[in-house]
Order: C-alpha cells, then sequence, then structure tokens
C-alpha cells in the first residue's frame, strides 16, 4: 500500500537546516522582500535553541550584518568584544610561554574585530526574528529525500509530508544529507585530532584578551566571555582527547590547568565538555540547479583561525544577496545561472581559507624544535611588521575580498 503524502502550497525558498546559517539567510531574504515565502526545515525543536552551551565568535563583519538584520541590538549586550590576542608557541611542558604575535586594535574607530557571543543568546534571537518576519517552520521536522523538477523542487519529510520549492538551500551541516544526496562531492581530509569544547570560570578578569597556544597536540584557544569566563577549543589527538572528555573532574581539570596556566587565578569547568573530530571537508560544487549549499554543508575547515561560522555568515550575505537582485529582475530563483553568481563569489574564497587553516594546522600541530625554530622567527617578523598585522585583523573581521552588502552593513 502506497504511503500518503501531504502536500504544502509552493515556497520560494526552502532552508533545511535551523542553525545560525539557515536562520540568518530566511531573516535575510525576508527582509530583503517580505513577499518571499520562505520555510525552514529542522530536526529539533525551535523552542530548544536557548540550550546550546556552545559559544561563536562574531567578527566584526559578521555583526554588521546581523545589526542590518536588527538581531544585533538585541544581543550585544550579552556578548564579549575581543580587544587583543595573543599567540605563544611551546612545549606543553614549558611554564613560561613567550608571546610571539600580539593583535589589538579595531575594525573602524569603537569597533572591535570581534566578539564572542554565547549560541544561545543568539539562536533564539534569530529565529524570533525570522518567526516574527513570517517565516514557516517545519520542526521538528526531518528531511528525508528531494527530487528536482524543471520549475521546483519536491523535499520529502521523514512524517511524509512534501514541501514545494522553487529552491532548496542546505545549511544541514558538515555531514549533509542533501548534499550527499545531490551528489556533490567532496575534498575530505581526517586530521586525527578532536576539539574539546567547554566553558571555564576563573578568578581574574580577562581583559578582553584571546590567546591561542600552539601546543604540540593542536592549538589551545581561550576565548572571553563575560563576567570572568572563557570558552575553550582544546585541540588533542583523538584518542587522547575522548579519554578527556570522559575521565573524572579531577583528571580533566588538572589536565586543563598544565594548558591553560595560572596567569587567571583559579580555574573551574564551568559548562559540559564535548568533543568533535576535526578535518576539512569542501564541497567541489556550491549548487545544482535548484540547490545551494551554505554554510558547514559547503564547507568544514579546522578551528585554527576561527573563521567557520563567519565563512558562513559570508554564504548568507552573498546568496542573499544574489537572490534577491534575482528576484527584482524577476529571474527564476532556482536557475542555475542566478545560482551560479553564488557560487563564483563564494567557492574560491572558501577554498583559500581551507588552504590556509590546513597549513597552519600541519605546521603547528607537532613537536619538532627545527619547524618550531622556523615559525617562532616567522610570527616574531609578523609582529614587527604593523602593515601585515593590519591585514590580518581585515582579514579576521571579515573585510578581505569582495564583500557583499549585509556584511558591510548596507541594505540589499
Amino acid at each position: 500500500m502506497a504511503k500518503k503524502t501531504k502536500t504544502t502550497d509552493m515556497f520560494d525558498v526552502l532552508i533545511a537546516g535551523g542553525g545560525y546559517v539557515g536562520l540568518s539567510l530566511a531573516v535575510a531574504l525576508k527582509q530583503g522582500d517580505p513577499g518571499l515565502k520562505c520555510a525552514v526545515v529542522d530536526p529539533k525543536p525551535m523552542d530548544q535553541l536557548h540550550k546550546d552551551p556552545r559559544a561563536s565568535a562574531i567578527a566584526a563583519a559578521a555583526s554588521r550584518m546581523l545589526t542590518q538584520l536588527g538581531i544585533w541590538q538585541q544581543i550585544e549586550a550579552e556578548s564579549q568584544p575581543i580587544n587583543e590576542m595573543i599567540v605563544t608557541d611551546s612545549k606543553l611542558r614549558d611554564t613560561v610561554r613567550p608571546v610571539f604575535l600580539t593583535f589589538g586594535g579595531e575594525a573602524a574607530e569603537g569597533e572591535p574585530f570581534a566578539h564572542m557571543m554565547p549560541n544561545g543568546i543568539m539562536m533564539p534571537a534569530l529565529y524570533e526574528a525570522a518567526r516574527s518576519l513570517g517565516v514557516s517552520f517545519f520542526a521538528p521536522g526531518t528531511a528525508e529525500t528531494f527530487r528536482t523538477l524543471s520549475d521546483h523542487v519536491e523535499l520529502e519529510l521523514a512524517d511524509s509530508a512534501v514541501l514545494k520549492g522553487r529552491l532548496l538551500v542546505a545549511a544541514d551541516g558538515v555531514r549533509s544529507k542533501l548534499r550527499d544526496l545531490a551528489g556533490i562531492r567532496t575534498v575530505n581530509w581526517d586530521y586525527g585530532q578532536s576539539g574539546i569544547v567547554t566553558t571555564v570560570k576563573h578568578e581574574r578578569p580577562h581583559g578582553g584578551r584571546a590567546e591561542e597556544h600552539f601546543l604540540p597536540a593542536g592549538p589551545f584557544a581561550i576565548l572571553p566571555l563575560p563576567d570572568n569566563r572563557s570558552s575553550l577549543v582544546w585541540t588533542e589527538k583523538t584518542l587522547d582527547a575522548d579519554r578527556l572528555v570522559k575521565s573524572d573532574d579531577f583528571t580533566f581539570e588538572l589536565e586543563l590547568e598544565r594548558r591553560f596556566g595560572h596567569h587567571l587565578g583559579t580555574l573551574e569547568v564551568a559548562g559540559p565538555r564535548r568533543a568533535y573530530p576535526l578535518g576539512l571537508k569542501l564541497a567541489r560544487d556550491f549548487v545544482k540547479p535548484r540547490f545551494a549549499l551554505i554554510g558547514d554543508a559547503a564547507h568544514g575547515i579546522h578551528p585554527i583561525a576561527g573563521q567557520g561560522l563567519n565563512l558562513g555568515f559570508k554564504d548568507v550575505a552573498a546568496l542573499a544577496e544574489v537572490l534577491i537582485d534575482a528576484r527584482r529582475l524577476g529571474q527564476d530563483l532556482g536557475a542555475f545561472d542566478v545560482l551560479e553568481r553564488y557560487q563564483r563569489w563564494r567557492r574560491f574564497d572558501t577554498f583559500q581559507m581551507g588552504v590556509v587553516t590546513d597549513v597552519l594546522n600541519r605546521l603547528f600541530s607537532n613537536d619538532s624544535d627545527v619547524l618550531r625554530a622556523v615559525r617562532d622567527f616567522g610570527l616574531g617578523l609578523v609582529d614587527r611588521m604593523p602593515g601585515l598585522k593590519s591585514q590580518f585583523i581585515k582579514e579576521a573581521a571579515g573585510f578581505a575580498g569582495p564583500v557583499p552588502k549585509l556584511l558591510s552593513g548596507e541594505p540589499i
């Protein structure tokens, strides 16, 4: 007996994935054209978004986009500006870690180059904005399969509902099922590393300073949060990371203290600890007819440069601008020539960042004295070159390359 299907009206854009990338795309499209019919599908209930314990680094360009979308004004008070960043390179047993590189300054006067933002604050604000603009939600709802027809795409959900749209956007993460169903191949590397993510409280204030310590197993990043707290991204070999996450509190805090140091006083783990496998995954194509990839579905990179989320926001700004321009010209939003504009805009930048993070991770995640001497000389040289440091700040702030209007704080 054939299963019954429930079919909805036609949407202009279907977005599979209700994370920060999928939600911000829905908000950007509805603000650009309130008449667009948009739907978001996600396996998790949207009223659970505030429970996400992680935090994200928001570059200045991304905060300008969120300001233009009306989100940043609501959440900025909960953020922590990053006023300075230091980089050290040393062995784990070193008690003194000389600073080889410092970054300070602003993207513009009075504008820090980045902020740290709790996901549990940002995600609900994006959802409320999307809902208030009339975005339809199918959540919890799981995308099972889709088929592309001449003038629309049909997305079938696990409950047999079928959603129709002119365009399907996959924002369903680095293990994107829809990307695989679309037949889009990827470039893959497994680093054999995992990133331990947790939050700590410390006795002394951090002063808005972020720290990146390059240790033999990989980078150990300390990212400032409000109220004498910091978010950690702690890279270890996968087996060691799994062992640490499963260890008792005493063992975990002892190993944490060896890497964190004592400069911020007494430490206390203040959040769940989780390990995420690290690798490089780049989609060979970002688009197919009536289909587009954004965010981690298009690119998963090493967190060594803290650019994963901000690459996703660049995708959002570029795709929203392309689609709204096409809408104003009366073009078919799912047409390949329209989507190819987005692909040309974003694919090279993404591959470039993927290569940079891959090289940096391979260069710094080792215990070679020779390599350490070479890279420390290079870091010290960069530290004495203000022009090059300014370019790095520009890159970290999200203003390198052709910048979409939203990332410049302009409406589309």
